[in-house]
């Protein structure tokens, strides 16, 4: 009854002549055949569609890697003539192709790591061809029946010795690439020279196809639009600086949104709030640059032999100050509150020690970006060392009567004495006011860390040799025999 009851569903429809009409199933194979097939062109439309759009913002962002992929595209047109021009052609012959592989290999976006990666190639195919070459000698001179294993001996402790280099912290830093050439070319022209005659004229041919690849890199990536690996370092810390900044004022602002100093959206602060994890992220991106950026001859604003490696230790102690923040933030999203009367109490002195410190990495963000010393640094480090002392004093005069229950206050006995308050009364309101002094100690840190940037910034402009701002003033009655993180032990200033 079930069955036939179901087959005597229909569905019906009204049409514009007040009548209705019986809606027939489309159970015909070619329809549902050719709907499927919309569909899934469709959806194939909408991917392509929508990988194309998001390659079109990247390039919109990012014109730089968009002229790298030109630059890419116009080296290896060029040593294609090896192939297309006869007379070149019939010079080098098949061994052309290592210079079309050399171009592919070694070509980076900066210049710096092109050029690592060029001398590292050029640098272990010349030593491992030149070792290769007086190595087959020695076998050669050894007789048939020695000859394969002079070969085989040589072959295992050389690419041993060179696998063990890549460990080495020094070698796996600036030559992890060269020694792993070395092992390819020495392996090949080990073992190709076993059952090869002209041994010598092929390691002649691959070595000057590969010199030319690498040269034709080295110029394409200099000549057209160079990006230089330390302006990129540069660049780097100086956007790390600014984005602590915004988190930093994120965060602050967000805790104490009930004294009127929000004034942007919760959205747009929680995006600057986050800035914090690109610094905490960086650290790989910043010991390559600094690697790279040391192959780089001078360029621009920076001289042979410039202190990189001070770029390293600025980056880290911005991320020392980005753990701060990170913990900061944690404690502003604490479903716990204090009491009203004590976040009031606290709350101006908190968002000055906020304003400084960030007052303080602007400057320094300055100082990074224009590479000339600051003439007011020291003012602006005494100001934020003035506020956290200022915060230290008004969480230790905290008057006791915030701290005690509402309804002990002028609480009297029949008597006409006061009740006298108990430690058990008391212990409530201190643990709701624990994530507040949490955050106090926590902006004391801050800023304490900050003055080791400033030490560090420091330091690089000394190193660099950084003019003077235009509008130097005069010196104030600071301490200036000890580093800028030291004022914050004093006690007054």
């Amino acid at each position: 009854m079930a069955k036939e009851a179901a087959g005597k569903l229909e569905w019906r429809t009204n049409v514009p002549d007040e009548t209705s009409k019986k809606l027939e199933p489309d159970s015909g194979l070619v329809g549902k055949t050719w709907l499927r097939l919309k569909c899934v062109m469709g959806g194939l439309v909408m991917k392509v569609w929508g990988f194309l759009e998001k390659a079109w913002n990247l390039a919109v962002a990012e014109p730089r890697k968009v002229i790298h992929c030109a630059k890419v595209g116009l080296a290896l047109s060029i040593v294609s003539l090896f192939y297309y021009i006869r007379p070149l052609y019939d010079n080098f012959g098949g061994n052309a192709m290592w210079a079309v592989m050399t171009v592919v290999v070694v070509f980076e976006y900066t210049v710096g790591a092109t050029l690592s990666k060029c001398i590292n190639r050029a640098a272990g195919t010349l030593l491992a061809g030149a070792l290769g070459v007086g190595i087959y000698w020695v076998a050669d001179q050894s007789g048939d029946e020695l000859k394969p294993i002079v070969l085989g001996v040589s072959v295992f402790f050389f690419a041993s010795a060179a696998t063990f280099s890549r460990f080495i912290p020094l070698v796996k830093a600036r030559f992890d690439y060269g020694a792993m050439i070395f092992i390819l070319t020495f392996s090949l022209v080990s073992v190709s020279g076993y059952r090869m005659v002209e041994l010598l004229k092929l390691a002649q041919d691959r070595l000057s196809t590969i010199a030319i690849g690498a040269s034709l890199c080295i110029l394409v990536t200099m000549l057209f639009c160079p990006i230089w690996a330390g302006c990129e370092l540069h660049r780097l810390i100086h956007q790390n600086m600014e984005k602590l900044v915004d988190s930093l004022d994120g965060c602050v602002a967000h805790y104490f949104k009930d004294s009127g100093n929000l004034t942007i959206s919760e959205e747009n602060l929680n995006k600057k709030i986050q800035g914090y994890k690109c610094v905490l992220n960086s650290k790989a991106t910043e010991e390559s640059m600094c690697n790279f950026a040391r192959w780089e001859p001078t360029h621009g604003r920076f001289n042979f032999g410039h202190p990189w490696k001070q770029y390293l230790k600025i980056g880290a102690s911005l991320r020392r100050c980005a753990y701060c923040i990170e913990t900061l933030n944690s404690c502003v999203g604490s479903e716990i509150e204090a009491p009203p009367c004590i976040r009031k109490h606290l709350s101006d002195k908190c968002l000055k020690v906020g304003s400084y410190s960030t007052n303080v990495l602007k400057e320094l963000a300055i100082t990074i970006l224009n590479m000339k010393k600051s003439s007011k640094i020291e003012l602006i480090v005494a100001e934020m060392n003035f506020a956290v002392q200022e915060l230290r004093d008004a969480l230790k005069s905290l008057p006791s009567h915030l701290l005690a229950p509402p309804s002990s206050t002028g609480e009297e006995s029949t008597e006409g004495r006061s009740v006298p308050i108990k430690k058990a009364d008391v212990l409530p309101p201190i643990m709701k006011a624990l994530p507040l002094i949490t955050v106090v100690s926590l902006l004391e840190e801050i800023a304490a860390r900050i003055g080791g940037v400033a030490d560090a910034v420091e330091e690089l402009a000394s190193l660099a040799e950084f003019k003077p701002a235009k509008d130097r003033k005069p010196k104030q009655n600071l301490p200036t025999n000890k580093p800028i993180s030291d004022n914050l032990n004093r006690q007054t200033i």
